[in-house]
């Protein structure tokens, strides 16, 4: 029973972007059809572990989520304006009676689409990213928020508004073309990049398991593969996509046989994903000499290097700490400074890396973040002060919001605590 559970949970959060695209392509009402799309969704999750997984899942999906969506219009009184809405663009008798089975190009995939719906211009960005990590990553609103460092009750506003703008601004389910399509790629980019981040390292995992949630990468990957293909000279893309393959070749190795954190220089590496390896390095290999250099490509690049090493020592930490400081020119920001850190602390000393993460503390979204802590805890035990590493650790298990995270953090600090 669990494994028919797991395989629903992860068959449904593939397919809740497209039944939903498939609900707004017919019916138009966004916040109308992501509410049926939510229900039909707990159906699922209630009644497929039990009854078994349909034969056509989307299909059902869809079904389900048409009939709750005219069952809420033909109910609530109150939401009278919506079904006169409705029935401008759609004849009475198919609002009311056709199922999704009769939807037309039931089986079409809208998930790029209504990405690009969620990333219209006449969102605000923290709109944009907020709504279409909700819609379309399936992420729930704690985890949004804490991939933006902010308070669950703000992203909340931030996807209800979001959702209003939608609504009040009757944005059309469609693909941009010519100028438009150039001009939304960047924040379409970056939102497949929060996506892929938050199913690589989930930021609220709960149990032992919980450090990695591979659908939202490999949804991630799929819908980047798509836009790649969409716009295939577009360098950046390109590189995003570069970017995802080389870093998620590694997530088997990860994590251990009881889900505990493996560090990067403690992995084995004979467990990487080779075949996409060697597709991500062959992708940037090629994408990098064709046009202007950008962040997903410098990133890409740094990951390449990392993938294609023996080990941590045979590592060229020169060629890194290069691509960091080229990175922090085109993208400054504090996390990217934390990275070239780590790169300056194996180049020229984990003192000079210690500097780095000096000034970094006056930044107070980064001294509120466990990954600072964790940093300055592996380069003060390199440099041999274990009393402070121990409790750098500490303050980076207590700030971590990842179960998995916390075991492997209090566990260095606890390693440290030991006898010398």
């Amino acid at each position: 029973m669990t494994a028919v559970r797991h395989v629903a949970e992860d068959l449904l959060r593939e397919l809740a972007p497209q039944v939903l695209g498939a609900l707004v392509r017919r019916y138009g009402v966004f916040d109308a059809c992501e509410d049926a799309v939510q229900e039909a969704l707990l159906a699922a999750a209630l009644q497929w572990p039990e009854a078994g997984v349909p034969d056509n899942p989307r299909s059902w999906l869809v079904t389900v989520a048409s009939r709750r969506l005219v069952d809420e219009i033909r109910s609530d009184s109150a939401r009278r304006r919506r079904e006169d809405g409705l029935a401008l663009a759609t004849p009475q008798a198919e609002l009311l009676g056709h199922a999704a089975d009769t939807v037309p190009d039931a089986d079409r995939d809208d998930s790029l689409a209504l990405l690009f719906l969620c990333c219209h211009p006449a969102l605000s960005p923290a709109g944009r990213i907020a709504l279409t990590l909700r819609a379309v990553g399936g992420l729930s609103t704690a985890q949004i928020a804490a991939a933006f460092l902010v308070p669950q009750s703000t992203m909340a506003q931030r996807v209800s508004r979001a959702k209003q703008t939608v609504k009040s601004s009757a944005i059309p389910l469609g693909m941009p073309e010519g100028g438009d399509l150039t001009g939304r790629l960047a924040e379409v980019r970056h939102v497949l990049y929060l996506v892929f981040n938050e199913g690589y390292t989930t930021s609220g995992g709960t149990d032992a398991i919980g450090l990695t949630a591979p659908e939202l990468s490999t949804e991630a990957i799929r819908l980047t593969r798509m836009l790649h293909r969409l716009v295939p000279d577009d360098t950046e893309t390109a590189g995003l996509l570069a970017l995802m393959l080389l870093t998620d070749a590694r997530r088997p190795a990860r994590t251990g046989p009881s889900g505990e954190v493996v560090p990067l220089a403690q992995q084995n590496r004979a467990r990487w994903d080779r075949r996409a390896i060697a597709e991500g390095v062959d992708l940037i290999s090629r994408t990098l000499p064709r046009g202007r250099v950008g962040p997903y490509q410098l990133q890409a690049a740094i990951a390449a290097v990392h993938d294609e090493a023996e080990d941590t020592d045979t590592t060229d930490w020169p060629q890194i700490l290069a691509l960091y400081e080229l990175l922090e020119q085109f993208e400054p920001n504090p996390m990217v400074t934390l990275n070239r850190a780590v790169a300056v602390a194996m180049v020229h000393g984990p003192a000079a890396g210690l500097d780095l993460i000096a000034a970094l503390e006056t930044d107070k979204r980064m001294a509120r973040h466990h990954r600072l802590h964790a940093t300055r805890a592996h380069l003060l035990e390199l440099v041999g002060d274990h009393a402070a590493a121990a409790a750098s650790y500490r303050e980076a298990a207590r700030r971590t919001t990842s179960t998995p995270e916390r075991r492997h953090l209090t566990a260095q600090a606890h390693r440290l605590d030991g006898p010398a």
